[in-house]
């Protein structure tokens, strides 16, 4: 089951978040021969999704890192999303969701 994360955005600012899977034995999931991909949506049900950038940064050390440029988070609407972060293994193909929970975010007043 994946662990739940909720996030917060501000909208019309650069968003990265770093994420570092570790086994159950708290040591680090290696991500070697793994891709990662994540998308939010308004609801589970939604048709519409948007991409959040998703990178494996060190694959031995389990770390993911996610990224929304400012002109991405301002194309949001103010609100709460769900999300989710899935892996998947390159040999075999099988998928796995590490992450999912809530995004917030947060109005800009101020725009460019």
């Amino acid at each position: 089951m994946a662990t739940i994360a909720n996030l917060q955005i501000d909208q019309g600012s650069d968003f990265t978040t770093t994420i570092n899977l570790d086994n159950l034995d708290g040591t680090n999931f290696d991500l070697t021969g793994y891709t990662v991909k994540s998308q939010l949506a308004k609801t589970y049900a939604s048709s519409t999704k948007t991409t959040i950038t998703a990178n494996i940064t060190n694959a031995s050390a389990g770390e993911i890192t996610l990224t929304m440029s400012n002109s991405a988070t301002s194309a949001l609407a103010a609100g709460r999303f769900v999300y989710d972060v899935e892996i998947t293994q390159t040999s075999g193909g099988a998928k796995t969701r590490v992450i999912e929970g809530q995004i917030t975010v947060h109005p800009q007043v101020t725009s460019t």
